[in-house]
């Protein structure tokens, strides 16, 4: 996981676009314009829309001295319970290879241990190509779902809302512009800059 130091975020008062920048940086801006009031404030993970919880209470040190901590980032994704209870088996964890468990018809073991190197070089070796092949598509789905969330948090009301999302997973650029074009200004250009990646594959 990132250190809180290292990630890019984007707080909203708001409308409002605040600041944007590194997480300590945007949390002491933060802290700034609650301490001004208005209304309440957001901040998002510039790569995954995901909100990031941050405690402003007590002085600006406090605050980064929590960052610091790690303790007042949103909570990461859960870990299915399969993989949090899994005991440590094969593999060589100093190098981040981690043992899971695969299920495969026989014909599919044959062919893979029939590889140069066996089964897990051959599935590596697969994996690889196939994020080469799809490196794209990938970080063009990725954009979906980071403009989807941000939308669906920041423009839910707004008109076109409906039609963006749709222009947005079916890949239409234009029409996805065009529903967002009257949109609140800063709401409009950040949306736009997270759309970016998803018009780049159509």
């Amino acid at each position: 996981m990132s250190l809180p130091q290292q990630i890019y975020c984007t707080a909203f008062q708001g409308i409002r676009r605040i600041a944007t920048g590194l997480l300590p940086d945007v949390a002491l801006k933060t802290k700034q314009a609650l301490e001004q009031g208005g209304e309440p404030v957001l901040l998002f993970d510039d790569e995954t829309s995901r909100p990031i919880e941050v405690d402003f209470r007590g002085s600006y040190d406090d605050v980064l001295s929590r960052l610091s901590d790690g303790t007042p980032l949103a909570p990461a994704a859960p870990v299915e319970p399969a993989e949090e209870a899994a005991p440590r088996g094969p593999g060589r964890p100093k190098l981040g290879v981690v043992a899971r468990e695969v299920t495969l018809l026989p014909r599919h073991w044959e062919w893979l241990n029939g590889q140069p190197g066996g089964a897990s070089v051959a599935l590596r070796t697969l994996v690889e190509e196939a994020r080469r092949v799809h490196e794209g598509r990938d970080r063009a789905r990725r954009a979906q779902e980071s403009t989807l969330r941000f939308m669906t948090a920041m423009a839910g009301d707004q008109p076109g809302y409906e039609e963006a999302s749709r222009a947005l997973f079916a890949g239409d650029g234009a029409r996805f512009r065009q529903m967002i074009d009257n949109w609140p200004v800063d709401i409009k250009e950040h949306t736009g800059k997270l759309a970016g990646p998803a018009f780049e594959e159509a």
